[in-house]
């Protein structure tokens, strides 16, 4: 009985002991964050009110603001402090010696100074977003000992120097953004295929880009003048060893007494010559050898012609030049192609009267515009006589018959919808296919994502109204071709287009060749047209450019989301514009359910339609909601 007693007047004493000793060690750490948060800031001095950060509250249950905690609630592992106007210096030695922080994102802030070297003592950070600053200086050697770090952000500041050279050896990087610094010296030979995103771009970078580079984006690299080697246009010079000077010395002692030679050949040729014209002058000055009568003398004229240019071997279509006559030289191009059954199938086109003013004729004679070359054909801009211009789609090596490919052309204008671009007219021949287009001048989603978008707001309601009419136009096409089993085979923004109302336009349905697909090792199927719409929809979420169609985009967003670092998925444009994250989240939901590795999995084409229509009539309630509490 006494042995129980002391039992239970240990274990009380204990759980009197325990909440005590915990609030004794928080204090600390509330102390830590605190004094951290009051050195970012310079100008604010209260910026630990505004963002809710006391000591007389728990950092993960009190609502601090920027603060995430584990699951339970009990470990500070986040710290999230971006786009606050923040103008200190970063200092990170208490920070990291308190609680084991994992993501750091100071981003989009004013911080200055440098990046500290005391960061080697956050050994358990896995992700460090510092973009959008004005740091600058050296980066630490110590920024290479973070073995656990997987994405690194220190784009768009002012870090000087060479890269720590042990910085490729952190073997679970994926992400490296150092573009628009001063960085120079040369690159360091990461493992290029663990990334997701590899940017280095407008720094002072020199030297050959390492093994395995060749295989990103020239846009990785481009900005930096002294970098050499794929994926940049500039080759690197060979590398130059003593043995090779060498030799390159004895090789040019040589040719010059090679060509020493050579010219006392060529003197002593010369006299020759000399001195034959020499005698025979003198020959034909004597009176036994003149004939008599004026020489003949030969006139020489110059004639101005244009010269018709026409493709030898055949007459395939193709881009030529042609001279004009009368004046100056200028280069020009037209369609030719063969006259073997030069016949133009114009289709029934309700929207144009072009049964009787388009012909085959006036097509060829037209001067056209090459626009871009893909895997399936190339494409022309037409200028008819008239003043109409037309885009013309020139597609070789497709081995499909006449007759099927008319009756493939046939049921495509049968089947219309206002989200896909009708063809005008086509023909057909063994070699090739020409397909007549009506020109869109606004450009392709494209370009209006990733170029030059020509004064167009293109917002998150505007991106989630593209989404929508290309998902709903997709599904039209899918139901009335079902059973003719003609996919898109090709669908990316490129390929869809933006009509005077900036309204979205899928071109080329159904005119790609069947073959195997890069991204999933399918043919051309229905199933692979929604993967291709996922990746589309994803595009127009993150901002990003699709590369290989698409795989590397879906890996880099589906690893973000896994880390539950969703918001870091978003294009930077649409989250400083206010976009409502929910929907934003709802409409990626979509995306990832398209892009399921498993073909059986995605949904069809009309149920992705249905879906994003649920989100866009939600952003449009929302927006009504707003206007009604503005009025109010």
């Amino acid at each position: 009985m006494e042995i129980i007693l002391k039992w239970v007047l240990s274990i009380s004493l204990l759980l009197f002991l325990l909440p005590n000793m915990s609030t004794s060690e928080e204090e600390p750490v509330k102390a830590v964050l605190i004094d951290f948060l009051h050195k970012l800031s310079i100008e604010n001095k209260n910026i630990d009110s505004d963002l809710l950060w006391n000591t007389s509250t728990d950092p993960c249950t009190g609502g601090w603001i920027g603060v995430y905690c584990d699951k339970h609630n009990i470990t500070v592992q986040k710290i999230v402090l971006e786009g606050l106007h923040l103008d200190g210096y970063i200092h990170l030695s208490r920070l990291c010696a308190e609680r084991p922080i994992t993501v750091l994102s100071l981003k989009q802030n004013n911080l200055q100074g440098g990046l500290p070297d005391d960061i080697g003592g956050c050994k358990r950070l896995t992700q460090l977003f510092l973009g959008g600053n004005r740091l600058s200086g050296p980066l630490p050697s110590s920024l290479s000992s973070l073995n656990n770090l997987k994405r690194l952000d220190i784009s768009d500041n002012m870090f000087s120097g060479p890269l720590p050279p042990d910085l490729s050896k952190i073997s679970g990087l994926i992400t490296f953004s150092a573009q628009n610094n001063n960085l120079n010296g040369s690159i360091p030979g990461f493992d290029f295929e663990n990334f997701d995103d590899f940017n280095v771009s407008y720094n002072d970078f020199s030297g050959p880009i390492p093994e395995g580079g060749g295989q990103l984006s020239y846009m990785s690299f481009v900005g930096n003048p002294g970098l050499c080697g794929e994926p940049l246009k500039n080759a690197c010079p060979p590398p130059m060893t003593q043995s090779s000077s060498k030799k390159k010395m004895k090789m040019l002692g040589r040719l010059l007494i090679l060509l020493s030679g050579y010219i006392v050949l060529g003197l002593v040729l010369l006299c020759f010559v000399v001195f034959k014209l020499i005698k025979r002058r003198k020959a034909n000055n004597t009176p036994e050898k003149l004939v008599g009568g004026a020489p003949e003398r030969r006139s020489s004229g110059s004639s101005s012609s244009a010269t018709k240019s026409t493709i030898e071997g055949g007459g395939h279509s193709s881009v030529t030049k042609s001279t004009i006559e009368g004046g100056p030289s200028r280069s020009e191009y037209s369609i030719a192609t063969t006259t073997e059954n030069s016949s133009l199938v114009v289709l029934q086109n309700p929207s144009m009267n072009v049964r009787k003013t388009l012909r085959f004729e006036d097509l060829l004679k037209a001067p056209a515009e090459l626009m871009g070359r893909g895997r399936f054909g190339s494409l022309y801009k037409v200028m008819l006589e008239d003043g109409r211009t037309m885009v013309v789609k020139r597609i070789k090596g497709w081995g499909i018959e006449r007759e099927e490919f008319e009756k493939r052309m046939g049921r495509l204008d049968e089947v219309r919808h206002r989200g896909v671009l009708p063809a005008l007219a086509f023909y057909c021949s063994k070699q090739e296919k020409l397909l007549v287009y009506q020109y869109q001048p606004n450009g392709s989603l494209f370009s209006l994502l990733h170029g030059n978008q020509n004064g167009q707001a293109f917002n998150w309601a505007s991106r989630l109204n593209v989404a929508s009419n290309i998902a709903s136009a997709l599904a039209h096409m899918h139901k009335e071709l079902q059973l003719d089993g003609i996919a898109h085979g090709n669908l990316k923004s490129s390929n869809i287009l933006m009509d005077h109302h900036m309204d979205p336009l899928i071109t080329e349905y159904g005119l790609a060749p069947t073959i195997i697909t890069t991204n999933q090792n399918l043919p051309n199927t229905f199933e692979s047209d929604v993967y291709s719409l996922g990746v589309v929809l994803l595009e127009l979420l993150t901002g990003k450019t699709v590369q290989n169609n698409g795989p590397e985009l879906a890996r880099w967003v589906q690893s973000v989301v896994q880390e539950e670092w969703t918001v870091e998925v978003f294009d930077k444009v649409l989250v400083l514009d206010g976009s409502s994250e929910d929907r934003m989240v709802h409409l990626l939901r979509i995306a990832l359910k398209c892009i399921d590795p498993a073909p059986e999995a995605r949904p069809r084409a009309g149920e992705v339609a249905a879906m994003i229509e649920c989100v866009k009539e939600d952003e449009e309630r929302s927006l009504v909601s707003d206007t009604s509490l503005v009025g109010e």
